[in-house]
């Protein structure tokens, strides 16, 4: 059975999901990259690891990873992929064969977020110091619209404005920040903001709140060597809240759909499809698609998750099918994010199987709809620098255009 990619805060098995590419030639063109499971294998030999080790390390079988090894299957999963690197202690991008094209972007983004690592380790005393009762739902705003660059750019001084204060729109502000931190990948500055929130969450003694932040903890763990705490906390705060109020509702949903993605990249598609009928229940008895405590909860925003939860077992097949089911203009205005997710979910998809025309298509559709996600969200990188990597042909041009505006390329 091929089993699946990872994702971010969100499987099935099928045996023409990624599914598996054949054996490798010994001789091949120097001129093309060195396939990834050669490159797994390399730099698991330099770390003195068995693939016992490995393998049990990023929560998959010694079988798996030794077809990965000899050119048997694919990388499949986000989220193995990686686990992997973290593992192996190199960049993603080491593994995909897009190391230095991948390293100009890199210090592009450290520059947008050392502020926001001042701000949240050192303290900052900005100019101008933000209201922050209006620029915390501007900024949540602003986020689910994907407008990324605007938000990165106020959260310093918004972090500052945010110290020393305890209520529920302080924990909101934290849980902003680090929503923002972790759509771009830096996950260890998502923590800080997310137990900041925490903290204020608990200080507030809302139930909503403690779930929003407790929501924006596991988003952040859950990319993590911690995936298993976060998903103990999902479980454990999706559980004990209760009651009927809107905002209570759709952050029990929320929790369960993380808990979904948990046990997806876990390969457990039945604890997956148990806790996606958990959400779906909530969402029945919100009765509509809303946007509480930015949530974006609701039937519609289940439905999306059906689709990442197939794409993070590795089921391409019921993915696409659960994406043509989705319909996404239920959702309440300004969520571009959600609405790019099911291009996201298919691009990845897609390109797993290496079906690069059809990503490439995906990709662009997300570049129309949200172009600040093409350059920002960490998922839409890695899969442009894998049809990067292997782009020829008459998509060559395409592809290399759209790595060049998203700042993937040189």
């Amino acid at each position: 059975m091929a089993h699946r990619r990872e994702a971010g805060c969100y499987g099935e098995d099928n045996a023409d999901s990624f599914g598996s590419r054949g054996a490798l030639p010994l001789c091949h063109d120097r001129s093309v990259p060195e396939p990834i499971g050669r490159r797994i294998a390399l730099h698991r030999r330099r770390r003195g690891l068995s693939q016992v080790a490995v393998a049990g390390l990023v929560g998959r079988s010694e079988s798996w990873l030794s077809q990965v090894e000899r050119g048997l299957r694919d990388v499949d999963s986000y989220t193995a992929l990686r686990d992997l690197a973290r593992v192996l202690r190199v960049d993603i991008a080491t593994l995909t064969a897009t190391g230095e094209a991948s390293q100009p972007e890199r210090s592009v983004r450290d520059v947008d977020v050392a502020a926001i690592e001042r701000a949240l380790l050192i303290g900052t005393a900005p100019e101008e110091m933000p209201d922050v009762v209006a620029a915390v739902p501007e900024l949540h705003a602003a986020y689910q619209a994907a407008r990324y660059d605007e938000v990165l750019a106020a959260l310093p001084s918004l972090i500052a404005a945010l110290e020393g204060q305890h209520s529920g729109l302080t924990a909101a502000g934290y849980t902003v920040a680090a929503k923002m931190l972790t759509k771009i990948g830096s996950h260890d500055l998502a923590l800080i903001g997310a137990d900041r929130a925490w903290y204020a969450a608990r200080r507030s003694g809302e139930q909503a709140d403690v779930g929003m932040a407790v929501n924006q903890v596991v988003c952040a763990l859950l990319p993590t060597a911690r995936a298993v705490l976060a998903e103990e906390l999902a479980v454990e705060m999706a559980t004990r809240l209760d009651g009927e109020d809107p905002a209570v509702l759709s952050v029990a949903g929320a929790l369960w759909l993380i808990a979904a993605v948990a046990a997806a990249r876990r390969i457990d598609a039945a604890a997956a499809e148990e806790r996606l009928d958990h959400a779906r229940q909530l969402a029945d008895r919100l009765g509509e698609d809303a946007n509480h405590r930015w949530t974006a909860f609701g039937p519609t925003n289940v439905a999306i998750h059906r689709v990442s939860v197939a794409v993070e077992v590795g089921d391409a097949p019921a993915a696409l099918a659960a994406a043509a089911a989705v319909d996404l203009d239920r959702l309440p205005e300004g969520l571009h994010s959600r609405h790019v997710q099911v291009q996201l979910d298919i691009a990845w998809a897609q390109a797993q199987r290496r079906r690069d025309a059809e990503a490439l298509v995906a990709l662009l559709e997300i570049e129309r709809a949200a172009p600040q996600v093409a350059r920002r969200n960490v998922v839409a990188r890695d899969t442009i620098r894998q049809l990067l990597a292997r782009a020829r042909g008459t998509n060559g041009a395409a592809v290399r255009g759209l790595a060049h505006r998203a700042g993937v390329a040189v």
